[in-house]
C-alpha cells in the first residue's frame, strides 16, 4: 500500500488519514466504506456504529491527534451482505474504492497515496444487486413534491427501469405509499416534520434533499436530458409538481450512482381515478401483500401467486395492489386468463418455457449501472432465447388482445440473440475479471492468447518442428533460460549453415558457447512475448469483448425491456389460469352497474389453510345489488362463526375481479367498485397516544368522510371499544350515515342485536346471520350465512370453547341469566340484579364445581357399542340412568 498508513507520528495527520477525512467530510450522514486492498475499513464513529450494527470486532489502528483511532473492517467480496444489514438498520453507506493500484501510485512517488473516491451511495431505494433485493417485489424510490396548492408523487425502480408519476393531494399520500410500499421517500428539506407522521405509519425511510432538486424548471431540463428529448412534452403533459418529483428522483440517482444513471423507461403518468382507491388500514386489514404478522406468508398475494418468473411475480403484486377501474382493461385481462384456462395445452407449454426465464429487467439495470457481469449477459441471452421459443409456438387459436400485443414484444431479437449465443459459454462466471466466459471460436486473437497461455509448450514444440523441417537440422532445439528467454540451439558444426543465406535471413545469431550456437527469430521473439503475456492478454481481450457485448445489449435496451414485459404478461395470464383451474374459480362479470351478486363465495386464504387440515370451506352467497336486494347487509351471529371471514372474502372477490383475475365463487357479477374500505380487527397505537377505540374511530371517520356510492365498505363490530350504549349509538349512527349519505354497498357485522330493527326502517338494509346449532349445551358453528337476525351471541359458549375455567363459565351463565331476566321483566327484577355478586358490595361464594372422576363418563368409556347385544344395551341404559341420578 506504499504510504497508506494511519499512524501520524510527529507530523500530525498522515496523507492517507487526510484523504480519509476529506472524503468523509463530503458524506457526513453515511458510513464510509474505505477500500484498503481486500477490505473495506471504517474509522472513528463510523467504526463504532458499524461494529455494533454488524456484530463485528472493533479494534484500533494508529493515532489521530494523540488518540487511538477506532477501526473495523469487512472483506470486500462479502460486502453486499453487510450493506443489506446496515440498510435494514437505517444506515446509508458510501462506498469508497481505490481508483488505481498501489504500483501506479508509487510512480508518483514512494509516499504517494492511492487515489480513492466514493463511487456509489447505497440507500434503501437504490439497490440493484440480486442478493440485496426480493426478486418477486419491486424496490421503489419515491419523491413527493409540493408546489403551492398542488402536489405530486413520482416513483422509480432502478432495478427494473420503471418510472411513474401522478398528481396527488396530501390526503392521498398515505394510501398511495401503502399501495406502492417504497423503500425510500425523497422530500424537500424542511418538510420532514409535516410528513413524518404519515411516513412513519407506512414504515418508509424518509430522505430530505435540497429544495433545488425539486425545482420544476431545472427538473424538467434534467429529466429531458436523461431521455435525450428537447422537453418533457415528448412524454405527455406534466404539472410543475410532477416535473419536480421526477427531477428529484433523477438528481438523487445522479448523486448516489455518481453519474452512472440506470436505464429508466420514459415516465408514465398515472391518474388517481384509474385504480381502485384502497387506504392503508384496509390493505393491512385485508392482508393483501403482507399478513398482520408482517411477513408474506398468510397474505392474499402468497396464496394466489402461481407465477414462475420474477417479472410475473412483480406484475402480480402491482395489479393486486392497484385494481383497475377501466372496464376495457379489466375485460382484456380476463380474456387472457380465459384463454389460458381453455387452452391448457398451450398454457402448460408456456409455463414450461417461462420457468427458464431469468430476471431480464434487473440484469439489464446492472449492466447499465456497470455493476453487471458475464452472468447478466447470459441472463439476457437466455431470456431472449425463451422469448423466441414462446414466439414460435403454434397456438391453438387466436390470442386475446393483451397476449397478442405481448407476442409482438417477444419477436425481433434475432441479431442480438445470435451475437450472444455465439459469444458466450453456457455457464459464465460471476465476474468479468475472472475471465473464461467468451466461447472458443468467437475471437481469433483470444483463442490464440488462450492457446499460448494454456498450451505454450505445445506451441513451442510446433515451432521447433517447423524449424527442423526448414533447416534440415534434426538436432535443432528450442530452449529457455532466465537470461535469454526462448532461443534456438544447435551444434557448432551446423553454425556455418545457420549463419549463411538463406537461413541467415530468418535466424539471428545470439550466442556461441564451446559446443553450441544459439539463435532466435523475429517470430520466436514475438511468440515469447505473447506467451509471457498470454494470460493478461486473454483477460484484457475478454474484458474488451464484455464491453462490446454489453454495449450491444444497451443499444437495444428498450426492446429487451419490452420482451421482459411481454414475458411477465404471459406468465401472469398462465399463473392466474392455473390458479383458477386448480382452485375452481370462476370468471367474474364486471360492469358499470351497482351490482354485487356473489354465489358460492369463498375466502381464498382461509380455504387454503383449511385444506391443509382436511376441513372443507363453507361457501356463501352475497347480494348487495340494491333494487329488490338491499345494498347493506347487517350481519349478526356469535364470534368464531365466520362473520369476519365472510366480510373479508367479499372484499377480496371484488378486488380480484378488478385486478383481472378469476374469483373464488361459483358465479360473480360486480359493478365497478371505486373504493374499498375495511374496518376489521382491533389494534392500538400507543406510541401516538391512540387507544384501540380511538384507532377504530379514526378509521371509521375516514370511511364515512370519503366513501362514495360506488364504494364497497366492510365494517366489523363498530363501537365495541367503549360503553355499551355509547357503542350502540355510534354503530347505529354509522349505519344510518352509510345508508343515507354515503349510499355505499356495505357489509356491517355487529353484536348489537338492537340494530336489527333498522332493516325494517331502511329499504336498503337487510338482516343476515351466521347460523349455529346448540347440542347438549355446546355451540356448533355451521358457517352458513342466511337471511334473518341472530337471537343471541353465544358468548359464554365461545368462552367455554376457548378454555376458560369451568367455575368462570358457570358463574357467567348465572350472571347472564339474571341480566337477561332483568331486561325482560324491568324494575321488578332490580332486586334480583342488585343481589347478584357482580353488583353487590360483597360477592357471594363462587359456584362449586364438582371435582374428581365422573362415574358416568368412566362407565361410558368402558362401553364398546358394536359388541353389545340388544338385551345388554337395554341393561346398560338402566345402569347409566342410575349412575346419572346418583
Amino acid at each position: 500500500m506504499g504510504a497508506d498508513v494511519l499512524s501520524a507520528g510527529k507530523s500530525g495527520v498522515t496523507p492517507m488519514m487526510a484523504q480519509y477525512l476529506e472524503i468523509k467530510a463530503q458524506y457526513p450522514d453515511a458510513l464510509l466504506f474505505y477500500r484498503m486492498g481486500d477490505f473495506y475499513e471504517m474509522f472513528f464513529d463510523d467504526a463504532v456504529a458499524a461494529a455494533e450494527a454488524l456484530d463485528i470486532a472493533l479494534t484500533k489502528r494508529g493515532k489521530h491527534e494523540g488518540a487511538e483511532i477506532p477501526m473495523c473492517g469487512v472483506p470486500h467480496h462479502a460486502a453486499e451482505g453487510y450493506f443489506l444489514t446496515l440498510i435494514r438498520k437505517g444506515f446509508r453507506v458510501a462506498v469508497c474504492e481505490q481508483l488505481e493500484s498501489p504500483a501506479e501510485a508509487k510512480k508518483r512517488g514512494y509516499k504517494a497515496v492511492v487515489k480513492r473516491d466514493v463511487v456509489r451511495l447505497v440507500t434503501p431505494g437504490t439497490l440493484t444487486e440480486d442478493s440485496l433485493l426480493d426478486a418477486r417485489r419491486h424496490n421503489f424510490l419515491a419523491a413527493y413534491a409540493v408546489v403551492r396548492d398542488e402536489a405530486a408523487l413520482a416513483w422509480a425502480d432502478i432495478s427494473t427501469g420503471a418510472l411513474h408519476v401522478m398528481p396527488l393531494s396530501p390526503v392521498r399520500l398515505g394510501p398511495e405509499l401503502a399501495r406502492l410500499a417504497p423503500s425510500e421517500l425523497l422530500v424537500a428539506e424542511g418538510s420532514e416534520r409535516d410528513l413524518s407522521s404519515i411516513v412513519e405509519d407506512m414504515g418508509v425511510p424518509l430522505t430530505a434533499v435540497s429544495r433545488g432538486s425539486f425545482d420544476s424548471i431545472s427538473a424538467e431540463k434534467r429529466v429531458s436530458a436523461l431521455f435525450m428529448a428537447s422537453s418533457l412534452e415528448a412524454f405527455g403533459t406534466f404539472s410543475r409538481p410532477e416535473a419536480g418529483a421526477l427531477g428529484a428522483i433523477v438528481d438523487y440517482l445522479e448523486l448516489t450512482q455518481k453519474g452512472k444513471l440506470p436505464l429508466l423507461q420514459p415516465p408514465q403518468r398515472e391518474a388517481t381515478q384509474g385504480v381502485m382507491q384502497i387506504d392503508a388500514a384496509t390493505r393491512r386489514n385485508l392482508e393483501l401483500t403482507h399478513s398482520l404478522s408482517g411477513g408474506r406468508a398468510g397474505s392474499l398475494l402468497a396464496t394466489i401467486d402461481r407465477s414462475v418468473t420474477a417479472g410475473g411475480a412483480r406484475l402480480l403484486e402491482q395489479r393486486l395492489s392497484s385494481p383497475s377501474l377501466r372496464l376495457d382493461v379489466i375485460r382484456r385481462r380476463l380474456d387472457s386468463v380465459s384463454y389460458m384456462t381453455a387452452q391448457r395445452g398451450d398454457a402448460a407449454k408456456l409455463r414450461e418455457a417461462l420457468r427458464k426465464v431469468p430476471d431480464l429487467d434487473r440484469a439489464l439495470s446492472r449492466l447499465a449501472l456497470d455493476r453487471g457481469g458475464p452472468r447478466d449477459l447470459a441472463a439476457i441471452r437466455n431470456g431472449l432465447g425463451q422469448a423466441e421459443t414462446l414466439a414460435d409456438m403454434p397456438f391453438a387459436s387466436d390470442l386475446p388482445d393483451d397476449l397478442s400485443d405481448a407476442l409482438r414484444g417477444l419477436q425481433g431479437h434475432d441479431a442480438l440473440l445470435s451475437l450472444l449465443d455465439e459469444a458466450l459459454i453456457a455457464e459464465p462466471p460471476l465476474l468479468a475479471r475472472d475471465g473464461g466466459f467468451i466461447a472458443p471460436g468467437f475471437d481469433a486473437e483470444l483463442d490464440e492468447s488462450r492457446e499460448l497461455r494454456d498450451e505454450g509448450r505445445g506451441v513451442i514444440a510446433g515451432m521447433q518442428a517447423q524449424y527442423v523441417e526448414q533447416t534440415g537440422i534434426q538436432s535443432l532445439k528450442i530452449k529457455h533460460n532466465n537470461v535469454l528467454g526462448y532461443f534456438i540451439e544447435t551444434t557448432a558444426k551446423h553454425a556455418d549453415a545457420m549463419m549463411s543465406p538463406p537461413l541467415s535471413e530468418t535466424f539471428i545469431h545470439r550466442q556461441t558457447t564451446a559446443n553450441q550456437v544459439r539463435f532466435t527469430t523475429v517470430e520466436l521473439s514475438e511468440m515469447e512475448t505473447k506467451i509471457l503475456n498470454a494470460g493478461n492478454r486473454a483477460l484484457e481481450i475478454e474484458k474488451r469483448l464484455y464491453d462490446r457485448l454489453k454495449g450491444a445489449i444497451l443499444d437495444v435496451s428498450a426492446k429487451v425491456a419490452a420482451a421482459s414485459k411481454a414475458l411477465a404478461e404471459f406468465d401472469l395470464a398462465c399463473a392466474l389460469a392455473e390458479l383458477a383451474v386448480i382452485e375452481d374459480w370462476c370468471r367474474p362479470e364486471v360492469n358499470e352497474s351497482r351490482d354485487f351478486e356473489i354465489a358460492g363465495g369463498r375466502h381464498p386464504v382461509v380455504e387454503a389453510a383449511l385444506r391443509k387440515s382436511g376441513e372443507p370451506f363453507v361457501a356463501n352467497d352475497c347480494d348487495l345489488s340494491g333494487g329488490d336486494a338491499a345494498s347493506i347487509w347487517l350481519l349478526t351471529g356469535p364470534n368464531m362463526a365466520g362473520k369476519s371471514t365472510f366480510l373479508r372474502q367479499n372484499a377480496l372477490i371484488a378486488l380480484l375481479a378488478q385486478m383481472g383475475s378469476f374469483v373464488p365463487a361459483s358465479s360473480a357479477r360486480i359493478g365497478l367498485v371505486s373504493q374499498l374500505f375495511s374496518r376489521v380487527g382491533a389494534s392500538d397505537d400507543l406510541a401516538r397516544g391512540r387507544s384501540t377505540f380511538m384507532v377504530e374511530m379514526v378509521e371509521t371517520a375516514a370511511i364515512l368522510n370519503q366513501a362514495d356510492d360506488r364504494a364497497l365498505v366492510i365494517l366489523d363490530e363498530i363501537g365495541r371499544g367503549t360503553a355499551t350504549y355509547d357503542g350502540l349509538s355510534i354503530a347505529w349512527a354509522t349505519l344510518e350515515h352509510l345508508h343515507d349519505v354515503n349510499k355505499s354497498r356495505a357489509l356491517f357485522a355487529t353484536h348489537y342485536h338492537e340494530m336489527t330493527q333498522l332493516a325494517g326502517k331502511m329499504a336498503g338494509v337487510a338482516n343476515a346471520t351466521v347460523t349455529v346449532r346448540e347440542w347438549e349445551g355446546e355451540v356448533i358453528f355451521l358457517h352458513e350465512v342466511k337471511q334473518g337476525a341472530a337471537d343471541r351471541s353465544y358468548g359464554v359458549q365461545v368462552a367455554q370453547l376457548a378454555g376458560l375455567p369451568e367455575a368462570v363459565v358457570e358463574r357467567a351463565r348465572v350472571v347472564l341469566e339474571a341480566l337477561e331476566q332483568g331486561e325482560r321483566e324491568g324494575p321488578a327484577q332490580k332486586a334480583l340484579i342488585d343481589d347478584l355478586p357482580l353488583f353487590a358490595a360483597s360477592p357471594a361464594p363462587t359456584p362449586q364445581v364438582k371435582k374428581g372422576p365422573n362415574p358416568l363418563k368412566q362407565r361410558l368409556d368402558e362401553v364398546h357399542p358394536d359388541e353389545l347385544t340388544p338385551k345388554q344395551a337395554l341393561e346398560l341404559l338402566y345402569e347409566l340412568k342410575a349412575l346419572n341420578e346418583g
